[in-house]
């Protein structure tokens, strides 16, 4: 007997550190259920404490893989991160389309917790001109929201609103603000989802954990998100319960002891909870 699986694909670099890229994206599926696939769109040396160098995989190589993946699996759902180069965001837009991947989370990865740049400023117009209108939600954060409108960051919860309807236009079927690196006793993400006179406005508060292991926060919720859409979630409540599923990561997270920097969020730590219940 056999049962199918949902499955998930991450398009993302890697984290040697394991914190955050396609390292977190996969360890967020299996404990979301979801079997997770992965191409690999660059190599980092890195650690909690930073970006020590950075390899990009060929855009052809790329391509190769997205196909080989697309080509075998029943990929429910996508989600892009680290992407790096324009080159690299050409072949994982052209790979999308022509697999016709649908259910696609465009995490718009420009720089890192640590500060290092993981997007070359040239790659920006690509991302909004040719991935942007592939995706069925993009998920940047203050700072990447500002860049891709080319303004300064939102300084409140309104500014945050007018950005994500102001984002729509790039194409995307809804924008999701991250709110993470605002200040306040609450982390409020907003998301703008296209309706025919305009945008549905929702908001996704939770309290804010204080922690220095925020690593892989952004990677972890995007990763998140499309889980709960491979599994079947509608979009809106797939958000919510990737929220939920972050803030438990950081709860737990905060406990952790890896690294003499900036830590990892704990994307096991359901399992981590059941190992711990029977000793």
């Amino acid at each position: 007997m056999t049962r199918p699986v949902p499955i998930a694909l991450t398009i993302a670099g890697s984290d040697s550190s394991g914190g955050a890229g396609i390292q977190a994206d996969l360890k967020t599926f299996s404990a979301l259920g979801v079997y997770g696939a992965s191409v690999i769109t660059a190599l980092t040396a890195q650690n909690t404490r930073g970006v020590e160098g950075v390899l990009g995989v060929p855009p052809d190589f790329i391509a190769s893989q997205l196909d080989a993946v697309a080509g075998d699996l029943a990929i429910a759902a996508v989600k892009t991160g680290m992407l790096g180069d324009v080159e690299a965001v050409r072949a994982v837009a052209d790979g999308v389309a022509r697999h016709a991947l649908t259910k696609l989370v465009v995490d718009p990865v420009m720089v890192a917790t640590s500060g290092d740049v993981l997007l070359a400023p040239s790659a920006i117009d690509a991302l909004r001109g040719r991935l942007a209108p592939l995706a069925l939600l993009l998920t940047p954060n203050l700072h990447e929201a500002g860049r891709l409108l080319s303004r300064e960051p939102a300084a409140n919860i309104t500014e945050m609103e007018q950005q994500a309807r102001d984002l729509l236009a790039l194409g995307s079927r809804a924008v999701l603000v991250k709110g993470g690196h605002a200040a306040g006793e609450e982390a409020v993400d907003v998301l703008a989802v296209r309706v025919d006179a305009g945008a549905d406005i929702r908001h996704y508060a939770a309290a804010r954990v204080e922690t220095g292991n925020t690593h892989g926060t952004g990677c972890t919720l995007s990763a998140a998100i499309a889980a709960h859409l491979a599994r079947g979630q509608p979009l809106v409540a797939a958000v919510g319960l990737a929220k939920e599923f972050l803030s438990a990561a950081l709860i737990s997270g905060s406990r952790l002891a890896v690294g003499r920097g900036n830590g990892p969020v704990d994307h096991l730590f359901a399992i981590r909870r059941d190992a711990e219940d029977e000793t």
